[in-house]
């Protein structure tokens, strides 16, 4: 196992743990992180988001495997099973994580999953009706951006 593939476990282990700053301390200064919920621009915004979601996090189950890295690029192939705790409902989530790598660090991770079969487990009859729009998938990053902002970090 190389170094990067080192890091990607180190990252993905915190989140098994739930522990925050472990899967902080996996990025670069100058991180960014996007999925269909999220577009963070900085290692702040990465460390709060993780620390919502693992603060947060209820009935948290975790796997991950096909790690792959070579020095510039990775990838991940993950499975979380979760309550979606603004409806407590169950979410079953695949998701493909790819990554970029500077100076030992994760400079880049992008995360892609279906968000209309989450949309759909996440939200029920509204997320099945507008799951498909972007209407739907803009009010929801929005609200996870308000939430998350709690949990930013001051430098």
């Amino acid at each position: 196992m190389n170094e990067n593939e080192k890091l990607i476990h180190r990252l993905y282990s915190g989140l098994e743990e739930q522990d925050y700053e472990t899967m902080t301390s996996c990025y670069h200064p100058n991180a960014v992180f996007r999925d269909a919920v999220f577009d963070l621009k900085s290692k702040q915004e990465i460390a709060g988001m993780w620390t919502m979601l693992c603060k947060g996090a209820k009935e948290f189950e975790f796997h991950f495997d096909q790690v792959w890295a070579d020095e510039e690029t990775g990838k991940a192939r993950l499975k979380a099973k979760y309550l979606f705790s603004q409806t407590n409902r169950m979410v079953h989530n695949n998701i493909n994580a790819r990554f970029r790598f500077k100076d030992g660090l994760i400079i880049e991770h992008i995360d892609s999953f279906d968000f209309r079969k989450w949309s759909r487990q996440a939200l029920g009859l509204q997320g099945f009706l507008l799951g498909w729009s972007s209407f739907l998938q803009k009010k929801v990053q929005q609200q996870a951006l308000n939430n998350m902002k709690a949990y930013i970090p001051h430098r």
